[in-house]
């Protein structure tokens, strides 16, 4: 394949836009979805009468990461069809996984003594949960989230096969057509969303981490 400059230029400026702010939205949703769904449900796991559950929830959302998004888009295309929507419910289930794990892990790693203290002092079991053990958790949980976000960023690039669009179609279009600048542009672009992302999250960490344990 050559490599022509103005071209790759191009891609970046004029062809790329439109299709990062898809990819952008094929990252968001999936990942917002995938934590209101993963975060609850890991939250109740490790309350003591849900926690028999734990390795069959697990299981499900093991089986989400390991089975290819385009297999599942297969699996449920008789009932969503191609578009942006069988994209978007692919890569939710694709980003379960980390958010949950991490959830789970933030959680039960959370010291007992302090649990302990919290009860010593008169607290509930929500108000030990939402003053005590999230926020200590929180670190770990949003380290699942930026897990999930970068997983998602590359994963998305799959959904322009099956007309979701994003930065997929502008990789596809260059292996199609032998344009190695769209395929540079594409791959670059959706690294820069996963980098950029990633340092959002961070911000967010920060502000969220009790500061007794920042570093």
């Amino acid at each position: 394949m050559d490599f022509e400059m103005e071209r790759f230029i191009s891609a970046l400026i004029d062809r790329s836009p439109p299709h990062a702010l898809v990819h952008l939205q094929l990252v968001l949703i999936p990942v917002a979805i995938a934590f209101l769904i993963a975060f609850p449900v890991a939250v109740m796991l490790t309350r003591r009468r849900f926690m028999k559950y734990t390795d069959r929830v697990m299981t499900f959302f093991n089986m989400g990461q390991t089975i290819p998004p385009l297999a599942i888009i297969a699996v449920f295309f008789p009932f969503l069809g191609l578009g942006r929507e069988p994209a978007l419910f692919a890569l939710t289930i694709y980003a379960l996984l980390p958010i949950a794990r991490n959830t789970l892990a933030g959680l039960k790693g959370v010291p007992q003594e302090i649990k302990e203290a919290a009860r010593g002092v008169g607290m509930s079991e929500w108000e030990m949960l939402t003053k005590v053990e999230i926020p200590l958790s929180m670190p770990v949980v949003m380290a699942g989230v930026k897990i999930s976000v970068v997983l998602t960023s590359g994963t998305a690039a799959l959904g322009a096969l099956v007309g979701g669009g994003g930065m997929g179609a502008v990789i596809f279009a260059g292996i199609d057509f032998f344009r190695a600048e769209l395929i540079v542009a594409g791959t670059l672009i959706i690294a820069a969303i996963a980098i950029v992302l990633d340092r959002i999250l961070t911000l967010i960490d920060s502000m969220l981490t009790p500061p007794h344990m920042k570093m």
